[in-house]
């Protein structure tokens, strides 16, 4: 299993900030290799990623949500083996740290390569500044669901 961590501090406050990483849909936007997230119901989503010219399709659960706090999801089913957890951290009113945490398996000789170079490690860190960048320039989250969702 490989496991990725990166942390960002973007200049919103906590709620806008939070509030945006629940649009899960709006991923595309800022992360690189998602070619689309379908959110299915509540807690389930669809993804469909591209990443070293392989097409994934693969369905997430989130297992834990907690407002301004953290979100946290694993895959179901399928072959892909892939979960995650981001939390929140208020530094000032209109600035927060953003925690990513990433687990996945990688399979095939392309990806088992491209982890051991540390290429998702520089995905993992573009795609938290794009993050950075995209919140910032909207000002106000694209929408939020503020369910809290505790772990079984």
């Amino acid at each position: 299993m490989s496991q990725v961590q990166e942390s960002v501090d973007v200049d919103v406050p906590i709620r806008v900030a939070y509030n945006q990483w629940t649009q899960f849909e709006s991923f595309p936007h800022f992360m690189g290799g998602v070619e689309s997230i379908t959110q299915t119901d509540a807690t389930h989503n669809h993804w469909v990623t591209k990443i070293g010219g392989v097409t994934r399709e693969f369905d997430t659960e989130i297992t834990e949500q907690h407002p301004d706090e953290r979100v946290a999801w694993t895959s179901v089913g399928g072959d892909t083996r892939h979960a995650g957890v981001v939390t929140f951290h208020r530094l000032e009113d209109a600035k927060t740290r953003v925690m990513v945490q990433l687990d996945w398996e990688p399979s095939g000789l392309v990806e088992k390569l491209g982890s051991a170079v540390g290429v998702d490690d520089h995905q993992i860190k573009a795609d938290t500044k794009r993050f950075k960048e995209y919140v910032e320039s909207h000002g106000a989250p694209t929408g939020g669901w503020r369910g809290d969702v505790s772990n079984a």
